[in-house]
């Protein structure tokens, strides 16, 4: 890849596209399981997937630290591409950030190695962005809280180990702890901390 790649790759109409993105995030974010579509995604080098670009480039500014796995830390590019395109800093440490990026699920650190965020202020916490195969696979979950009238089957893939009994911890330290953004090929959902999960399979 050539060294100035990483300042291709962005959106014709940023503002627009920007605009959409946000609504699905708030709208799946709003909606614990549901999945929402994300058009006009950008092209990020390899190893950043379009959904991921896309939310990467719609939240994340100067003021917001993020944390990348090692994955995307490793690729120069990677790197680049982000800070050309958002001007966001790049931290080493998952408990300083604000955003963090995850392209394999199985090397993820604990959620309890993020951001929690205060009684106080809460949302000095980490959103994480997940990186998934899709929603239509993997292990079945039953979701309920805020958002969910009774109970949501929800499913994606892949999922990171132990992820039952981590987010049970993460929800216990409410209104503390992340939330989770699932990044597919050309949508996304979330999981809010509020979320109560187990296993759809129970």
């Amino acid at each position: 890849m050539a060294e100035t790649d990483f300042l291709s790759g962005g959106l014709a109409d940023p503002v627009m596209a920007g605009q959409s993105a946000f609504r699905a995030i708030m709208q799946a974010m709003a909606e614990p399981g549901t999945v929402h579509a994300v058009s006009d995604c950008p092209t990020p080098p390899g190893g950043l997937s379009r959904t991921m670009a896309a939310v990467a480039t719609t939240l994340c500014d100067a003021d917001t630290p993020i944390w990348l796995d090692p994955s995307l830390a490793g690729n120069s590019q990677v790197v680049k591409w982000l800070a050309f395109h958002t001007g966001a800093p790049v931290t080493a440490e998952s408990g300083d950030a604000m955003f963090g990026f995850v392209s394999d699920t199985a090397s993820m650190p604990t959620l309890d190695r993020f951001a929690q965020g205060t009684d106080a202020y809460p949302d000095r916490s980490t959103t994480l962005v997940l990186a998934v195969d899709g929603f239509d696979a993997g292990q079945l979950l039953s979701l309920a809280g805020p958002g969910i009238e009774s109970t949501r089957r929800f499913a994606f893939a892949p999922m990171p180990e132990t992820f039952i009994d981590q987010w049970s911890g993460n929800r216990a330290r409410f209104p503390r702890g992340v939330d989770l953004i699932l990044a597919g090929p050309a949508a996304v959902a979330c999981l809010p901390r509020s979320t109560r999960i187990t296993s759809g399979e129970d």
